[in-house]
């Protein structure tokens, strides 16, 4: 069968018509990702138009990645990479990806506050979660100019942190990041628990002090306002707190077990057997479960406890030092019978 003049013509044109049509496509339009899930690229200050596209490569198809790879080269890209956290998910073309990536439109992510013991613990743990040098927040954290503009200092900046999961940007600043912080403690704080601070007598920084003593002191969220109201007793009364937490702060030393009358003498405005009323800040960031149990302690006249000789994490408590004598001669036994030192 021949073929007509005609026809013969028109399907090289028509061959031709779809390649014009489908090979942008394909190179501009097609999805890039081969991953089924959404994949996170993070692009920091020393990237560069070659380092994005090796970040994106590994998970993309080879003629759609090429489209891309066109438009970050040959376009300004170069002199105007964005830090942030992008998404590259699937479906998406390269376009879309380069819009992305050109106009900063980065995704958050949900930063995960912890109960850090210190700031140099926190400043490590943010370090791994966002673009932030963990030793430029650590300095931060430690000083005092930085601390004074948010109301702090270094002693009681770690009752600014509340313990909690936040949708923040990767890129952020520090100075972004403790401007956020400062905006959600002030959101906990505002209301309820403000009120009930000021009707113990106590601020919302020595609130977080003694909730911090309280979170070492047990991790039963049960017993905890028993044992505040113990403390709150002990300060109404205007006895030494003498919290075992407390001793280990000053020493720098989380790892001891038992604590002995030698270094009840350390020197330091953290042992509360030596000195009156509550320590100058928090020795950890409290818990959010322990700040409530302060404001909602339990009334009661108990001036003493002692941890439970069946090592439950529970106390013993006492309204008169001879029965706390008592209690403490059981847990010391208990001790030596276990040869904890």
């Amino acid at each position: 069968m021949k073929i007509s003049g005609y026809k013969r013509y028109l399907i090289p044109a028509a061959i031709g018509l779809l390649l014009v049509i489908g090979l942008p496509f394909y190179f501009f339009f097609k999805g890039v990702s081969t991953l089924e899930e959404t994949h996170y690229i993070y692009i920091d200050e020393d990237d560069t138009q070659d380092s994005v596209i090796a970040k994106i490569k590994p998970i993309a198809y080879p003629t759609a990645m090429a489209g891309l790879q066109t438009l970050l080269r040959h376009a300004d890209y170069g002199d105007h990479i964005k830090t942030g956290r992008y998404a590259i998910k699937k479906g998406e073309g390269a376009v879309t990806i380069y819009r992305h990536l050109k106009s900063g439109r980065q995704e958050s992510l949900n930063l995960t506050i912890p109960e850090a013991r210190t700031m140099d613990r926190l400043a490590a743990i943010l370090g791994k979660k966002l673009m932030l040098d963990s030793a430029a927040i650590a300095d931060a954290l430690h000083s005092q100019e930085t601390c004074g503009k948010y109301g702090y200092d270094t002693c009681t900046i770690s009752a600014m942190f509340v313990p909690n999961t936040y949708d923040i940007y990767w890129n952020v600043s520090i100075d972004g990041l403790l401007e956020r912080m400062k905006k959600e403690h002030d959101r906990f704080w505002n209301g309820g628990r403000t009120a009930k601070a000021r009707k113990i007598g106590l601020s919302p920084n020595e609130v977080a002090t003694l909730a911090s003593i309280i979170d070492e002191e047990t991790a039963n969220t049960a017993e905890k306002p028993m044992i505040a109201g113990m403390y709150i007793n002990r300060l109404r009364q205007h006895m030494p707190l003498q919290a075992d937490p407390t001793i280990k702060f000053a020493l720098k030393d989380f790892a001891i077990k038992r604590i002995y009358n030698n270094m009840l003498k350390i020197d330091s405005p953290y042992n509360t057997y030596k000195n009156e009323g509550l320590p100058p800040g928090p020795i950890k960031i409290a818990s959010i479960k322990g700040i409530d149990a302060v404001l909602n302690h339990v009334s009661h006249e108990y001036l003493y406890m002692c941890a439970k000789e069946d090592f439950s994490g529970t106390h013993n408590f006492a309204k008169t030092y001879p029965e706390h004598l008592k209690n403490a001669a059981k847990y010391s036994k208990a001790l030596n019978e276990r040869g904890i030192k």
